[in-house]
């Protein structure tokens, strides 16, 4: 294949679907998880579901790396923004998570605080040259997709001589979270994983084998495109009827076994594990995230500025925290749809481009939902 519409073929993605529903067992259930967020948006924009038998369910996982942050540090970046000499860059999708007392960094920003967006890492080095007289903090965040990217702004700005550069490390680890989801007992059965795409070109396969020979739990890595997730499906189907617990790689256009070296190095230059963190919906998960090592304390906003985290308590009512446990859809939050919108997000799941929320909403499977209540009331 050449072109992305040889991986949209309907023709070839119904064959496939009718495939896994011949060889899905009628007297069993099946139970995968996709952890990444742009393979949620994926299954809903394309209906993949629709085409699976109802035998075989997909579980949305963590794997929005706005969606886990806790709103704490979301208020901890407002209080930094707050700040006379500091400029706060940042992508777009964090502007309007909501923060505690319905702040977030939009309002932050309406109310006179220097935040501005970014499209990268590079764009906030850029103003930091521009600006000397500025405190430039960079708000990095992601899993280790988005973190060579951080490693390399710190090298610049060391290269360049900015002493008024800094980070607001968030980087988080993809392995440790779905290692947490396998150890806590929260009532999801999963029985394997459609493991992330653009993750696991920087980390390689090789960190899942834990999954196969620890939890006995299958991974098959899936490309972001409708058959590539099919064919995961399809994959992991394979595997649970055989008895196999193996990684396997469907993404073998983009993923290696090993990954890219070079930003793993770099990263491990830069960067050293925390010994906990806090997540979202899956609270503090040990050696989960990073941040930076003492040799480059002096790019690391949290030290500079003596930054203390506080906790912070969700809306009640928002369930993102169990959506993102993979113990509830989007459609069963009650803010769904009628408090909580884009245009009035309560939760993250909503505002991020990579949220389960977010996704229901803008490919219309809340619609299917509603009408199924319709007419069964």
């Amino acid at each position: 294949m050449k072109h992305v519409d040889e991986y949209r073929d309907g023709d070839l993605a119904r064959a496939i679907a009718q495939r896994i529903a011949a060889e899905a067992q009628s007297d069993r259930q099946y139970r995968f998880m996709e952890f990444c967020g742009g393979h949620t948006h994926a299954i809903s924009r394309y209906g993949i579901e629709d085409l699976l038998p109802e035998n075989i369910r997909l579980i949305h996982g963590p794997g929005c790396p706005v969606c886990v942050l806790p709103m704490g540090r979301i208020d901890d970046a407002i209080r930094l923004a707050a700040r006379e000499e500091v400029t706060l860059c940042t992508y777009a999708d964090l502007m309007r998570v909501p923060a505690s007392g319905g702040s977030s960094l939009m309002k932050a920003k309406a109310d006179g605080a220097d935040i501005r967006m970014v499209y990268s890492t590079l764009d906030a080095i850029a103003i930091a040259e521009k600006e000397p007289h500025r405190q430039i903090v960079f708000f990095a965040i992601g899993f280790e997709t988005t973190t060579p990217p951080t490693a390399l702004a710190i090298r610049l700005a060391q290269k360049k001589g900015l002493t008024n550069f800094s980070i607001f490390c968030n980087h988080v680890l993809t392995p440790a979270a779905m290692q947490a989801i396998l150890d806590t007992d929260n009532g999801v059965e999963i029985e394997g994983f459609v493991g992330p795409a653009h993750v696991s070109t920087v980390i390689g396969s090789a960190p899942y084998r834990r999954f196969a020979s620890d939890y006995r739990k299958p991974v098959v890595i899936a490309g972001f495109e409708p058959l590539d997730v099919l064919q995961a499906i399809l994959m992991l189907l394979r595997q649970i009827n055989e008895g196999r617990c193996e990684i396997e790689n469907q993404y073998r256009r983009a993923v290696t076994e090993s990954g890219n070296a070079k930003a793993i190095d770099e990263v491990a230059e830069i960067f050293e594990l925390r010994e906990a963190f806090e997540w979202r919906g899956l609270g503090e998960i040990p050696k989960s995230a990073l941040k930076l090592r003492d040799a480059y304390a002096v790019y690391d906003a949290e030290r500079r500025f003596s930054m203390e985290t506080k906790p912070a308590r969700d809306n009640p009512a928002c369930e993102c925290g169990a959506i993102l446990r993979g113990q509830k859809r989007p459609q069963d939050c009650k803010l769904f749809g009628v408090a909580c919108t884009p245009e009035t997000p309560m939760g993250s799941c909503m505002v991020s481009s990579e949220g389960s929320c977010a996704a229901y909403w803008a490919y219309g499977r809340f619609r299917q939902y509603q009408n199924e209540a319709r007419k069964a009331s």
